[in-house]
């Protein structure tokens, strides 16, 4: 686990969250990315569900 992917998922799940809070499918799916490269990078599974659904794609 590394400091940077780290700050990514949480920088994205930051990010993901505030996209959805506002609205914005663009910046959630943006900030999903990001949270995704980051648990990915930290031997996670990647989140699959649509952002503000726990829904699968």
């Amino acid at each position: 686990m590394t400091v940077k992917a780290s700050i990514k998922e949480t920088t994205g799940a930051a990010e993901e969250e505030l996209g959805e809070a506002l609205g914005n499918d663009k910046m959630a799916d943006k900030g999903r990315q990001l949270r995704n490269e980051g648990r990915i990078e930290n031997g996670k599974m990647p989140k699959t569900h649509t952002p503000g659904t726990e829904k699968d794609h």
